[in-house]
């Protein structure tokens, strides 16, 4: 079974509040709008390594983008993940509000900002995945392109409200040996670890652009760039409406 969270960490995280289908490669036109599968997880967590195997076949999927983001609520169990970050356990606890049933847990997957279902149920994220293409949100093109020794990101024009563009960095594929917790002596890999989140702006309708030195991006391991673009706040997420990926290797 998949674990929640007990009432004591659901509450310290309020208060830290402060801040099918996978069938491989389909060819998918640029500046086309992917659906975005957020897997929350934990190397403290016995649970997991179902769901963490499964974000990596759905991350071949092109029309999808799959991104791990390790929470720190599990550390106390012995092992202190060593690809977490707080603002995941952050972000995590803001969607769980923002749909109004507190349910935090892990393997959690959220599906464009929007619906969440369990990290290992392949039916359920299958089909919450068809649910999110038939149903979504207008859409706002989102386009990265390697330009040199820089990223070139082009947001497109459109209607709806104003929307925050985030730029994250990832490491398609690594390996970890846990020496302690639920999942020692087990070597477990990741795919599509979020690494660092940085804030572009806000994109208002009109056509955005920005321009990002590679050297900036290709730390802690990072081998890949995804743009999201989703309305809302971070402390109060909404619905994603952009998002693309591209490989730095």
């Amino acid at each position: 079974m998949h674990r929640l969270m007990t009432p004591m960490h659901a509450r310290s995280l309020l208060i830290l509040a402060a801040f099918a289908i996978v069938a491989g490669p389909l060819p998918v036109a640029a500046g086309d709008t992917k659906t975005v599968v957020e897997l929350f997880t934990s190397q403290g967590c016995s649970s997991c390594p179902p769901a963490d195997k499964l974000l990596g076949e759905i991350a071949k999927n092109e029309r999808v983008v799959a991104l791990s983001l390790s929470v720190d609520y599990w550390d106390y169990l012995g092992w202190r993940d060593t690809l977490a970050l707080h603002a995941h356990s952050l972000r995590q606890r803001a969607y769980a509000d923002a749909r109004g049933d507190r349910r935090v847990y892990t393997p959690q997957v959220v599906i464009n900002g929007v619906a969440q279902v369990i990290g290992s149920d392949r039916g359920a994220i299958m089909n919450a995945i068809a649910t999110a293409e038939a149903n979504r949100v207008p859409a706002i093109p989102v386009t990265l392109k390697r330009n040199g020794d820089k990223i070139g990101i082009v947001i497109g024009a459109g209607t709806g409200m104003r929307a925050p563009v985030f730029l994250l960095t990832i490491t398609s594929e690594t390996a970890v040996a846990i020496g302690r917790g639920e999942n020692r002596g087990k070597t477990i890999s990741y795919y599509n670890a979020v690494r660092t989140w940085r804030r572009l702006g806000e994109w208002n309708g009109t056509e955005m652009r920005a321009s990002v030195p590679l050297s900036e991006l290709t730390g802690s391991g990072a081998d890949g760039v995804v743009v999201i673009v989703q309305a809302g706040s971070v402390e109060e997420p909404g619905p994603i409406r952009g998002a693309a990926y591209l490989s730095l290797r």
